[in-house]
């Protein structure tokens, strides 16, 4: 193939790089991170061998599906850090773009995508706002057809929720440590009435530890997890810690990190936990010198 056949017009190429751009923003909630990320796309990009992507019908789309997967990887990262600024995002060097995504992107819709689990904000985002098809968002996320549609579902539920009843950092913290105190005593009634209804948890043990594979649903299914997962036990201590940006739960056997736990509060309920048991994700927390822990 000569070379001048692969050219396209600027304007194309630059619309391409928004729409990256866009996609990585409303994941991430970060202009600096998106900036990143799509280098990393186009990176990935050219360093396909030249058949591979003269095979690639749609570039955009490929381009799309790995910038949402960077996301993912990154989302799903423990101890990420928010980019905690819920004012304006200018940043002279964005330009027009960018000054566009601060009029339309809504700095309280950002914070409640902050809520979700990585996958669920992975499927709102490009499902409902992007308008990827489910079969290619499912592939993303690493679900299948039916598991990504009740996925999506529980996202836009939680956002519903989170709209509705916002949670103080405050009341998250004093729920999650109610928690922690209710597993350390065993006390199902008590960690029964601090889950929603409809509570849900996930286990991401990316295939190294013999975790839960499927996410388990109902706040007396989620408790028992729960009892189970954070149950006194000799080298084991758990405390809470700062996860996310908000107050999580972590645990220590031999005091190396062996899970790290996000929770959703909404009002005085736990609607939602993401459990991280897979050893590479927990890499950072025991690189770390120190990991500061209260009880």
């Amino acid at each position: 193939m000569d070379f001048a056949d692969e050219a396209l017009p600027i304007g194309e190429l630059l619309d391409e790089r928004r729409h990256l751009l866009d996609i990585a923003f409303w994941m991430l909630g970060s202009s600096v991170e998106a900036e990143g990320v799509v280098a990393e796309a186009y990176r990935r990009w050219y360093e396909l061998s030249e058949a591979e992507r003269a095979a690639i019908e749609e570039p955009r789309a490929w381009l799309s599906r790995v910038t949402g997967g960077i996301c993912l990887e990154r989302l799903s990262r423990p101890g990420r850090q928010r980019p905690g600024q819920a004012g304006p995002l200018s940043d002279a060097a964005a330009g027009e773009r960018r000054q566009m995504l601060e009029r339309e992107v809504s700095a309280v819709l950002l914070t409640a995508l902050d809520t979700l689990s990585p996958a669920e904000r992975a499927a709102f985002v490009l499902n409902d706002v992007f308008g990827m098809a489910p079969g290619t968002v499912a592939d993303i996320v690493g679900q299948s057809a039916p598991a990504f549609t009740e996925l999506a579902d529980r996202a836009r539920q939680t956002l519903r929720n989170r709209r509705g009843r916002p949670t103080t950092p405050w009341q998250h913290d004093t729920v999650v440590r109610a928690v922690r105190e209710s597993c350390a005593a065993q006390d199902t009634d008590r960690l029964t009435t601090l889950l929603a209804p409809d509570a849900t948890a996930f286990f991401d043990g990316g295939g190294k530890v013999r975790a839960q594979i499927r996410p388990v649903h109902g706040r007396e299914q989620v408790a028992r997890s729960l009892l189970t997962l954070l149950a006194p036990r000799a080298r084991t201590t758990v405390c809470a810690h700062s996860v996310n940006g908000r107050t999580g739960l972590v645990v220590r056997y031999d005091r190396r990190v062996a899970a790290v736990t996000s929770l959703d509060v909404t009002g005085r309920q736990v609607v939602q936990v993401w459990v991280v048991i897979n050893p590479d994700k927990l890499l950072p927390w025991n690189q770390a010198t120190a990991l500061p822990g209260s009880p």
